[in-house]
């Protein structure tokens, strides 16, 4: 094991990537690293290097379709018409 600058041992696997571009982390580093299934997490391309990175805001992909949809409508309805044609009302 290497140590680093900042006193911790680096662990290192080499994993293949599959024909679809996937790539399986290792359990030890998904348990270190806190990243349970849905984590959003960032990649980032230094040299020859790729850093994975756990986002620290994770999005809600109901939030993303929201925030996209915002100010998209074309009926000028109110709340309260929204809510009758909803519930079947005239």
């Amino acid at each position: 094991m290497e140590k680093d600058k900042h006193k911790h041992y680096l662990r290192k696997d080499t994993m293949r990537i599959t024909s679809k571009g996937q790539v399986t982390i290792p359990a030890w580093i998904r348990e270190e690293m806190g990243l349970l299934p849905h984590t959003e997490v960032r990649f980032e391309v230094e040299g020859d290097a790729v850093r994975l990175k756990k986002e620290k805001h994770q999005h809600r992909r109901g939030q993303e379709l929201i925030a996209r949809m915002r100010g998209r409508a074309t009926a000028k309805l109110s709340t309260d018409e929204i809510l009758a044609l909803t519930r079947g009302e005239k």
